[in-house]
């Protein structure tokens, strides 16, 4: 049954006859800004055409581009997950999935991970190990070894670079204060703690002199890590370099915050412990509360973001509102640590 809240071709997807190959579990996810349809053996993903400021998916031109990004840059740590570019056409007939009529939807074809090896269930069982982490530091420090990291790059690791994301995280969601998910305390609290360690230039010009500014993954957390073997870190950032040219410890930062969110926080230390020992980065120590505490809050602005989609259930959106009032919660606490 067709849902009038989604688009015709979204809808038109979620049909077993739509694909080329047997789909007889059809499901869908959406995200603030895609729908991620599970159909048998792949995954399709495709982008809602939003414009939030610091990503621009609002024309067909753009989603194709950020869906090559997407592959191009996803191959990196995973380069037989994620398989080609896909389209949605419409002709007389109707709409087709890599048809040859005109070019409604560009998108990417992912082979289907094992639901059941994902992080966020794992850990949901009880059953994340420390040797689940000794695998992904495995993947993560050659990485970032390899890591392009020149004259560009390094610039984002400034002071006043990293500002630019921080401070507009608290333009975005200073609108929903007061709504159930964040007091005026709290937020001023956090503000203030950022702004503060900000000042401090010598420390981000450290890092940069060290080497630790690299095209990083930029969105490495539990939902976005398969346990399988090979470990899958899937789902990087393509629609934004400066959320991608980063210091290694907003990186391994963001997984290290996921842990704690969880309740981790024994496996969260080791994590960080173990990875300091395998890269050498004696340095990341120094950054790392700052950046738990930045990327908490993108999770809590994500979810207030998912929760505003008007495509979004009144169930799905209330989930997301708790949500981001524990990371918001967790914030402060890095705050005031």
């Amino acid at each position: 049954m067709s849902d009038v809240n989604l688009p015709d071709y979204i809808n038109y997807l979620q049909q077993k006859s739509s694909y080329p190959h047997p789909a007889p579990d059809i499901s869908l996810v959406q995200t603030h800004i895609s729908f991620v349809l599970l159909a048998g053996d792949s995954v399709y993903k495709w982008k809602k055409p939003v414009d939030f400021g610091f990503l621009d998916f609002s024309t067909l031109e753009k989603r194709k581009y950020y869906c090559e990004q997407e592959l191009l840059l996803n191959r990196r740590l995973c380069p037989d997950l994620y398989k080609e570019l896909v389209t949605v056409t419409k002709d007389a007939e109707g709409f087709c999935l890599n048809g040859s009529g005109e070019v409604l939807e560009y998108g990417i074809r992912m082979a289907r991970m094992d639901e059941s090896r994902m992080m966020g269930r794992v850990m949901a069982a009880g059953e994340l190990e420390k040797r689940h982490l000794d695998l992904i530091i495995e993947q993560l420090v050659p990485f970032y070894e390899a890591a392009a990291g020149d004259g560009e790059i390094r610039d984002f690791g400034r002071a006043e670079s990293v500002s630019v994301n921080v401070l507009e995280n608290f333009e975005q969601t200073e609108g929903f204060v007061g709504n159930g998910a964040i007091t005026r305390a709290r937020f001023d609290t956090i503000v203030s703690y950022s702004k503060e360690f900000l000042g401090h230039g010598d420390r981000f010009q450290k890092r940069i002199d060290a080497g630790k500014i690299r095209d990083c993954h930029g969105d490495m957390h539990s939902a976005n890590i398969c346990l399988s073997d090979p470990v899958y870190i899937f789902d990087c950032i393509e629609f934004n370099e400066r959320f991608r040219y980063t210091d290694v410890a907003a990186d391994v930062g963001f997984l290290a915050m996921d842990l704690d969110f969880h309740g981790l926080s024994d496996l969260s230390d080791y994590f960080i412990r173990e990875f300091v020992e395998k890269s050498g980065d004696r340095g990341l120590m120094e950054m790392l509360n700052f950046y738990k505490c930045y990327r908490t809050y993108v999770r809590a602005k994500i979810a207030l973001f998912t929760a505003s989609d008007p495509a979004v259930d009144d169930t799905t959106k209330a989930a997301c509102i708790e949500q981001a009032r524990k990371h918001f919660l967790l914030a402060e606490r890095y705050a005031t640590s």
